[in-house]
């Protein structure tokens, strides 16, 4: 998972980034307010980890923006200062989903994220994954579409299969280069970009992600990709062109 954590307590920063890391998560810190915001409006997430009281503006102030502002509803923790009854009432009334108090216990934060990222995304089955017509086997890296194997290389395969896992969100480019090529390379290079889109038209090509079969890959202008299910994908069982 990618997660964005924002704290001016370097201290606090480190312990949640190498907690993420040995939960096997992708963190990207930021030490004010508004350069998270000024990143969410290109980029995808999927936790938020918030201070309360930051040098530019206030934790609270951040969750507003964040559900007016962000169409995906992102699971926010507050990991703040702050405690008593009072507080947590209003981060939760804010929209936080979660909120605990400094100072914090490794193994706390751990169970914390775990329980959020479980509520908000669905586990995926270990024996096989189904949408419609396509059945992903993760255990055999292959893919069926109407009982029929697709053949695609490992790096396609796995870019279906996040792709179908994260149905109607905008994921941004570095978000995907980061799950699906496992590249930490902050903004990336000219080469991976490039490789995402020839994988990304492939993808499309391969599956026939079209709305006459149900869905949608499209790109977003100096965002990433969305793809979304255009109506219910079980009313078409024609095969693969």
């Amino acid at each position: 998972m990618r997660v964005a954590a924002v704290d001016d307590d370097l201290t606090q920063l480190d312990l949640t980034k190498c907690t993420l890391k040995a939960m096997n998560h992708h963190c990207h810190t930021f030490t004010e307010g508004a350069a998270l915001m000024n990143e969410l409006r290109r980029e995808s997430f999927d936790l938020l980890l918030l201070d309360w009281e930051l040098p530019d503006i206030s934790g609270p102030d951040i969750v507003r923006w964040v559900r007016s502002n962000v169409k995906e509803n992102i699971p926010i923790l507050f990991v703040t200062n702050r405690r008593g009854e009072r507080n947590v009432v209003e981060g939760l009334g804010v929209g936080a989903d979660d909120f605990m108090s400094k100072p914090v216990g490794v193994a706390e934060l751990a169970a914390r994220i775990q329980a959020l990222l479980r509520r908000a995304y669905v586990a995926p089955r270990a024996k096989e994954e189904s949408w419609g017509r396509y059945r992903f086997i993760p255990a055999a890296a292959r893919l069926e579409v109407d009982g029929e194997v697709v053949q695609l290389t490992q790096r396609e395969y796995d870019l279906a299969l996040f792709l179908f896992r994260n149905m109607g969100r905008l994921i941004s480019r570095r978000h995907m280069l980061e799950s699906v090529w496992k590249t930490n390379n902050p903004g990336g290079t000219e080469l991976m970009s490039r490789s995402l889109d020839t994988h990304v038209s492939r993808v499309r090509t391969l599956l026939a992600l079209r709305p006459e079969n149900g869905y949608r890959l499209s790109a977003v202008y100096g965002q990433g990709y969305r793809f979304e299910a255009v109506h219910d994908p079980m009313t078409n069982a024609g095969a693969l062109p």
